[in-house]
């Protein structure tokens, strides 16, 4: 991990990259500052359709970038209920705030409780990070 990849408290990691925080009884996902960084500058992002049903380590979007594409992939399983429209026209606010703006989708979680179990502590990601 470089000293300026951010990895915020508080929010629960996959090895996927992608990061979940609860808000409400809602999740919002968006991918990691590691990830952002590894994929540089973001020119397109695919979200999946709200009331779309969604199962946690299922792929649920794409990511495009100069150097590549990634898959997104949901931590948790749920309906979608909310997608980051902004994205379509600023897909680089995933670069600039990959844990503010660059936020993807909401989910209404359907097995919040043992999902979050099989995810990431903040310190957990950044220790997994650093092995890679």
């Amino acid at each position: 991990m470089t000293d300026d990849t951010e990895v915020r408290d508080g929010l629960f990691y996959s090895k996927e990259h992608e990061w979940a925080r609860i808000e409400g009884g809602l999740v919002v996902v968006g991918i990691t500052d590691y990830a952002q960084h590894s994929l540089h500058e973001i020119t397109y992002v695919e979200l999946p359709e709200v009331g779309s049903d969604i199962t946690a380590g299922d792929e649920c979007g794409l990511i495009e970038s100069m150097k590549a594409s990634s898959e997104v992939f949901s931590p948790v399983s749920g309906t979608v209920i909310e997608v980051n429209t902004d994205l379509e026209s600023s897909p680089e606010a995933v670069n600039e705030s990959p844990y503010d703006d660059g936020w993807m989708f909401k989910v209404r979680p359907s097995n919040l409780d043992a999902e979050l179990d099989s995810l990431m502590s903040a310190e957990e990601y950044r220790d997994y990070i650093d092995s890679l």
